[in-house]
């Protein structure tokens, strides 16, 4: 089966399955986060207490663990979770946020990645490439890094970790290790709104749990949201800007139809 036909089955199967996909998120998006997981079809919850944390997985079709508002507690819930959720063979999502920027920020995602080895890790080019033991050029959670040689590092990186590893930017790069997909939708507007990193990373935990083919569900999220952005900033009038884009977001993503993901999808291989 072509990608483009797995990546629509997908779609087709959130909207029949209502994934429950598990958050511990961070405090600023995590609003959002629950929102774009309903407004694809998905169904949020957002369980940050380690007395519930490993319960709640039980419950879960997948677990996106994002580390933007780190603290001692919410580590603790993550791990928990996170083992639970490999005992249960449930896929866990990590967003590795600012990771570089912090000690504790590196710390943390090494910990997890080690402990929890997740099934994707998407983040931006700094963010991989300090996971890759890169030097990486970071502003708080933003990247400044250059996105050359992109493609090499997500492969070479999800080779060493044995995780699907999807880097977001001008052009987006998935890798399982052996393949490398390139995927150009998207909008330069889409980096004036906070939460849209995390909420793709909630997008693609919505794909991982409504499907096994965990590199199909990384590329499928990160379409999803950029013909989205696409999508609404085709919409804008004169006179409205990020807040007008915002909320039409969740309304392309409501709206999207596998047929949209098929033949809008810009999908290139190397």
């Amino acid at each position: 089966m072509e990608i483009r036909e797995k990546i629509c089955t997908g779609l087709k199967l959130i909207k029949e399955k209502s994934p429950l996909i598990h958050h511990i998120t961070n405090y600023v998006t995590v609003n959002d986060c629950a929102n774009i997981v309903l407004a694809i079809g998905g169904s949020p919850v957002m369980a940050d207490d380690s007395a519930e944390a490993a319960e709640m997985v039980g419950f879960a079709s997948a677990l996106v663990l994002n580390i933007g508002t780190l603290n001692t507690r919410t580590i603790e819930s993550m791990l928990i979770a996170g083992l639970k959720a490999k005992e249960l063979g449930v896929p866990v999502i990590l967003d590795p946020v600012g990771v570089g920027a912090t000690k504790l920020r590196t710390d943390t995602a090494d910990k997890l990645i080690r402990e929890l080895k997740p099934e994707v890790i998407r983040g931006n080019m700094s963010e991989i490439k300090v996971l890759a033991g890169l030097e990486a050029a970071i502003k708080g959670v933003d990247s400044l890094a250059d996105e050359h040689g992109s493609s090499v590092v997500a492969k070479k990186l999800a080779k060493e970790l044995g995780s699907i590893i999807a880097i977001t930017g001008k052009t987006d790069v998935v890798s399982d290790g052996s393949q490398v997909c390139l995927i150009d939708n998207g909008h330069r507007i889409l980096g004036d709104v906070t939460g849209t990193g995390c909420m793709t990373t909630s997008l693609v935990g919505t794909f991982c749990g409504a499907t096994k083919d965990y590199y199909t569900a990384a590329v499928a999220g990160i379409i999803s949201m950029g013909l989205a952005g696409e999508i609404a900033h085709a919409s804008l009038r004169h006179g409205e800007g990020i807040g007008t884009f915002r909320a039409r977001l969740f309304d392309s993503i409501y709206n999207l139809i596998p047929e949209i993901l098929a033949i809008e999808g810009k999908i290139n291989y190397e």
